[in-house]
């Protein structure tokens, strides 16, 4: 009996260094393609998952930006200002405190992150039918 529970770890151990692999490869292959569909539309791999937080939100103001990018405030501006020059996003003052600085992701912006990410699945699709 001590024998089983004794491959029971290494079986687990096996299978999950079998996962991470097979995980590590995915995220290369679909890293690479993806940054190349970034470059086609000027943005940086931060500004992308910037994006993909604010599909998901109404808007973000600066600060909560700069605490998700782990960034600093003057890092965020220029992260922002870029995005904004690209026509990505909006900034707007808050209406309770108009010293607060609002961002809403446009329907351009939108359009990007549902595009890429589309091609991210399709790619995952791809790798888990080989």
């Amino acid at each position: 009996m001590a024998s089983s529970d004794t491959s029971k770890p290494k079986t687990a151990l096996h299978r999950a260094e079998k996962l991470v692999d097979s995980m590590l490869f995915a995220e290369r292959s679909c890293m690479l393609d993806l940054s190349k569909s970034l470059h086609e539309k000027s943005l940086s791999y931060p500004q992308f998952f910037l994006l993909t937080y604010l599909a998901n939100e109404d808007y973000l103001t600066m600060s909560k930006i700069a605490k998700k990018m782990n960034h600093t405030t003057a890092a965020t501006t220029g992260l922002i200002d870029r995005l904004e020059k690209f026509a990505y996003v909006k900034r707007f003052n808050a209406i309770e405190d108009r010293r607060k600085i609002c961002v809403h992701i446009t329907n351009k912006g939108k359009r990007a992150v549902n595009e890429l990410k589309k091609e991210v699945v399709a790619n995952l699709a791809n790798l888990l039918s080989d």
